[in-house]
């Protein structure tokens, strides 16, 4: 993903970026300030992006990191070219962010703090950290089963019911309640006998046929949720009565690394024209037309 953007930003004329990097990893192509063993790595960061005239954070929701690297960058008075501080707070929180959804009409999966869950109702269950970051420390449970998790797991943690479907997700961009949409992916998760789910990748556009339904529900998150700006990736489950929500990512995500494929066009690009030459032009964001090839992203590959 890091790597991705980073070839997607130099290949535009008049940019040149600065990425930090773990020493203990090999350099990424564009890449100039490596972390060593010792650093303050957030002195480090606010010393770059000082140097710097906009900046992409890409980091976890977990632990309020996105959050914090987030409000470093705009006391810094820095074009901040992902979501906005408010945007990232919401969507940090799945319980927060389901009740705005709900509040607005969105359809969503119900979302509970995991000790007020009525598991009487419901066969399965999922739970996961409320701050949680892909398919980190998510779970599939019986309901026996999260009786007895209950015992050994305190506060922070939601519980959602278990929807049989399609795993998918959807990438857009958003700013001030408008949203474009850039692919419809199917993601490849998989639960293993523990009930762990596992992520493989994504097939980007690989519900396509999806397109019009995205779209709607697209618009509708970003109204619900104007703090939303930039690159924002939604997750949600296709199942026999519709599409409802997960969860939103306001930050990259692994689906990115195919998008320019999928697209046809530079993404970064269309980034750099929404959050950044509209801040400083007349000119309103034009979504051009975009491809919806079908592009695999493995993870594993």
């Amino acid at each position: 993903m890091r790597d991705a953007v980073l070839q997607d930003l130099n290949q535009l004329l008049g940019i040149s970026t600065l990425c930090t990097y773990d020493s203990r990893l090999p350099k990424p192509p564009h890449a100039h300030q490596a972390v060593m063993a010792g650093h303050d790595v957030w002195a480090l960061w606010k010393q770059c992006v000082a140097e710097a005239d906009a900046v992409l954070p890409i980091a976890p929701e977990t632990g309020n990191v996105l959050l914090a690297l987030t409000d470093a960058i705009q006391a810094c008075d820095k074009t901040l070219i992902g979501c906005s501080a408010e945007g990232v707070a919401l969507a940090s929180s799945k319980l927060a962010t389901y009740s705005v959804l709900q509040s607005a009409g969105v359809d969503a999966v119900s979302t509970y703090e995991s000790p007020n869950f009525p598991a009487h109702q419901f066969e399965r269950c999922v739970v996961k950290p409320d701050d949680g970051a892909g398919c980190s420390d998510a779970q599939v449970l019986s309901r026996d089963e999260f009786n007895e998790w209950c015992i050994n797991h305190k506060a922070g943690y939601v519980a959602q019911p278990y929807l049989e479907g399609v795993p998918a997700s959807f990438s857009m961009l958003c700013n001030q309640g408008q949203a474009w949409l850039l692919s419809c992916n199917r993601q490849k998760v998989t639960v293993v006998s523990s009930g762990a789910f596992v992520y493989q990748g994504s097939v980007l556009n690989g519900v396509g046929e999806y397109w019009h339904e995205f779209t709607q529900l697209a618009k509708a998150v970003a109204q619900a949720i104007p703090s939303l700006t930039g690159y924002i990736g939604v997750d949600v489950i296709i199942h026999k009565n519709g599409i409802s929500v997960l969860e939103i990512n306001p930050r990259l995500t692994t689906s990115y690394v195919g998008l320019h494929k999928a697209m046809g066009c530079n993404p970064a690009e269309l980034l750099l024209d929404l959050l950044y030459n509209s801040r400083f032009s007349s000119q309103a964001f034009h979504m051009p037309a975009i491809q919806r090839n079908i592009v695999d992203v493995s993870l594993d590959a």
